[in-house]
C-alpha cells in the first residue's frame, strides 16, 4: 500500500483530488443504494413494481443523460459538471431517506441517477486531461480508488442502516455536500482538448461523434465486458444461493465474492498495468483482458459436470468455490482490461469533446447491459426449465470470447489507433 500512495502523490494534486473523489462517491453511493429496495418495501411497505419503478428511474436517469453530462462538460468545463452532480447527489440521498410519497421518491431517485450522468464523463476526461502521457497508469490507480469504495461502503452501510436506512441517508448525503466543498475550493478550473466552436450546435458535435465508426465499434466491442463483469451482481450470486440457499452460508458466499472482487484489484491493479504496459500494445492488453474475462465461466461450466452433493462440505465448495474463481478471473481480465479502455477512448475521441465520449460510451454499455441482463435471465431460466445448469455459463463465454476476437480484428485493422490531427490531416492532403 505505501507503493500505492507513492504512485498517487507523483501526479498532480488535481489527480489525487479526482482519485480521492471517486473513492468517496462510491462509498456514499454503495452505503446506500444496496439497501435501498429493502427500506422501500420493508419500511415503506411499497408494492414491489413500485420498488423496480423507483430503481429502474435511476438506473434510467443515469444511462440516460450521460451523453447530455458529458456535452455540457466539454462546453462549460469539467469542474462545473463534478460539483453540480455532487450537489444534486445530496439532495437526492437526503430526500430518499426523508420522504414516503411514490413522486418524491421518484424526483429523489432521478436526481441521484442524473447527478452520476453529470459528473461521471467530467471526472474521467479530468483525469485523462491532467495525467497526460501517464493516464493509462492514472486510470489504473483511479479503478483502485473505485473500487476501494465499491467494497467498504456497503459495510458502512451496513452498520448504518442497523441504526435506521434515514441515518444512512442523511450521512451519504453529508458526504457529498462535503465533497461538493472540497471540489469548489480545492479543484482546479480545467478544460481539455479543443473547445467546441461557440456556434456549433450540440445535435452536429452528437452527429460527429455518430461518424466516429473506430469509437462506436470499439464501444460495441467493449459492452461485452460489461455485461460479463455485471454478473457479480446477477448471475454468481443467483447461482450460490440456487445451491447453497438464502440462509447464513448463500449471504457470506455472496459477500465473499464482492470481498474477492475488491480485495484483487486493490492489491493487483497496478502490477497487473505496469506488466501489460510492458509486454502489449493496447488493443493486444484489452484482448487478453476480454479472453480473461470469457475463461471466468470456464469453473462454473465445469462445476455443472459434478453431480450436486445433498448437504454437507461437498455441497458448499460446489456452491462457493467456482462462483469466487468466477469472481476473481472477472476482476483479473477487468485489470488487465480497464485502463487501456480509458485511454482508447482518449484516443478515438482525437482530444477532442473527450468528455461527450465517455458520456456517449458510458450510455452504449449501459444500454448493453440492459440488454445482456435479459439475454442472461432468460438463459437462466432456460436453464432451469430444461435441465441445462451449462447453458449461461456457455453463453456467457462465448460472448466473452466473440467480443475479444471482434477487438482482435479491431486491433490489426489498425482501428484502434488514435485518428490523425486536424493539422496532421491537413498536411496528408497538401502533400497528395
Amino acid at each position: 500500500m505505501k507503493g500505492l500512495f507513492t504512485q498517487v502523490r507523483s501526479y498532480e494534486r488535481s489527480v489525487q483530488l479526482l482519485m480521492l473523489n471517486q473513492f468517496t462517491i462510491n462509498l456514499g453511493f454503495y452505503m446506500l443504494m444496496p439497501y435501498l429496495a429493502a427500506h422501500l418495501s420493508g419500511t415503506l411497505g411499497l408494492a414491489g413494481w413500485v420498488v423496480g419503478l423507483v430503481l429502474g428511474v435511476r438506473n434510467f436517469s443515469q444511462q440516460g443523460m450521460f451523453l447530455v453530462g458529458g456535452t455540457l462538460a466539454d462546453r462549460f468545463g469539467y469542474k462545473p459538471l463534478i460539483i453540480a452532480g455532487c450537489v444534486l447527489r445530496t439532495v437526492g440521498f437526503a430526500t430518499l431517506g426523508l420522504v414516503g410519497s411514490l413522486p418524491a421518491l421518484l424526483a429523489a431517485s432521478a436526481a441521484t441517477g442524473l447527478a452520476g450522468a453529470l459528473f461521471n464523463p467530467a471526472v474521467r476526461a479530468y483525469l485523462a486531461a491532467d495525467a497526460g502521457e501517464r493516464r493509462v497508469e492514472a486510470f489504473a490507480l483511479f479503478n483502485v480508488f473505485y473500487q476501494a469504495g465499491i467494497l467498504l461502503g456497503p459495510l458502512v452501510g451496513m452498520v448504518l442502516t442497523g441504526v435506521d436506512f434515514r441515518v444512512t441517508c442523511l450521512v451519504a448525503a453529508g458526504i457529498f455536500a462535503l465533497l461538493s466543498v472540497v471540489q469548489i475550493r480545492a479543484l482546479p478550473a480545467r478544460r481539455a482538448g479543443e473547445r467546441p466552436p461557440g456556434g456549433e450546435r450540440v445535435l452536429t458535435q452528437w452527429r460527429g461523434l455518430l461518424a466516429n465508426r473506430p469509437f462506436l465499434l470499439f464501444a460495441a466491442a467493449m459492452t461485452g465486458s460489461y455485461v460479463l463483469t455485471f454478473q457479480v451482481y446477477l448471475a454468481l450470486p443467483l447461482e450460490v444461493r440456487r445451491l447453497g440457499g438464502d440462509g447464513e452460508f448463500g449471504t457470506t458466499a455472496v459477500a465473499l465474492l464482492f470481498a474477492v472482487s475488491g480485495l484483487s484489484t486493490i492489491l493487483g491493479q497496478t502490477r497487473v498495468t505496469a506488466r501489460c504496459r510492458a509486454r502489449y500494445e493496447p488493443g493486444q492488453a484489452l484482448v487478453r483482458g476480454l479472453a480473461v474475462m470469457a475463461l471466468a465461466f470456464v469453473p462454473l461450466l465445469a462445476a455443472t459436470a459434478v453431480p450436486v452433493p445433498a448437504a454437507g462440505a461437498g455441497l458448499w465448495l460446489l456452491a462457493a468455490v467456482p462462483p469466487t474463481l468466477a469472481a476473481l478471473l472477472l476482476a483479473i481480465g477487468t485489470m488487465i482490461a480497464y485502463p487501456f479502455e480509458m485511454d482508447t477512448i482518449v484516443r478515438l475521441s482525437g482530444d477532442r469533446l473527450v468528455a461527450t465520449h465517455y458520456g456517449l460510451y458510458n450510455t452504449i454499455c449501459g444500454i448493453g447491459i440492459t440488454v445482456g441482463n435479459l439475454g442472461t435471465g432468460a438463459a437462466l431460466d432456460a436453464a432451469r426449465s430444461a435441465g441445462m445448469p451449462a447453458l449461461p455459463w456457455a453463453v456467457l463465454a462465448a460472448l466473452g470470447l466473440a467480443c475479444a476476437a471482434a477487438l482482435h480484428g479491431l486491433h490489426r485493422a489498425g482501428r484502434l489507433a488514435a485518428p490523425p490531427t486536424a493539422a496532421a490531416a491537413a498536411a496528408v492532403r497538401a502533400a497528395t
